[in-house]
């Protein structure tokens, strides 16, 4: 029994490689490699172009069909990375706020009483087309997102006048100042 995401095979796109030993699986593309640990009680299957996952113990327990739904998306997400890679992109909205790179720091003013400096993460490349944008790129999703997200902290988005840092499809609900 496998859930409704674990059931869907993984497409391999031209140029990834895929290599399991043991419960260690390898996924090799363009971009770069990555390495994953399945746990125990799943399994994959290579078939031509495409993967699948087995469940190797199933003692009924429904953790088991939540792990392989998980471990299938992990896959499909290392898959993606390899071959055309992820991307965050972040506004800067605020008087005085900006960015710029300094070799492996990303400067960041954003009114402060000191500037921060963010130390660019292996395997994370970071461009500033302009002083207000700031694009992050790499192979590894859950890499890309925790970046943006720690970059993101040190000032989210306010909802009176909507200053701070945003995701740039992020829509953040305005509140109303306080009336006399």
């Amino acid at each position: 029994m496998l859930s409704r995401i674990a059931r869907q095979p993984i497409t391999m796109p031209q140029g990834v490689e895929v290599k399991a030993s043991g419960q260690e699986v390898t996924v090799k593309g363009k971009h770069g490699s990555l390495i994953f640990n399945l746990p125990s009680c799943i399994g994959i299957a290579q078939n031509d172009n495409e993967l699948s996952i087995t469940v190797t113990e199933n003692d009924g327990r429904s953790n088991v069909v939540a792990l392989a739904g998980t471990a299938r998306a992990i896959l499909n997400n290392m898959v993606i990375g390899v071959s055309q890679g992820f991307e965050k992109k972040l506004q800067l909205v605020g008087v005085g706020y900006r960015a710029q790179l300094k070799g492996k720091v990303l400067g960041l003013t954003l009114g402060l009483s000191h500037p921060v400096e963010h130390k660019i993460p292996e395997g994370i490349t970071i461009e500033c087309p302009s002083q207000t944008e700031v694009i992050i790129k790499g192979i590894d999703k859950q890499k890309v997102g925790q970046v943006a997200a720690e970059i993101r902290s040190y000032r989210p988005p306010e909802p009176y006048k909507g200053k701070g840092i945003r995701y740039a499809d992020e829509r953040i609900v305005r509140k109303e100042a306080k009336k006399k």
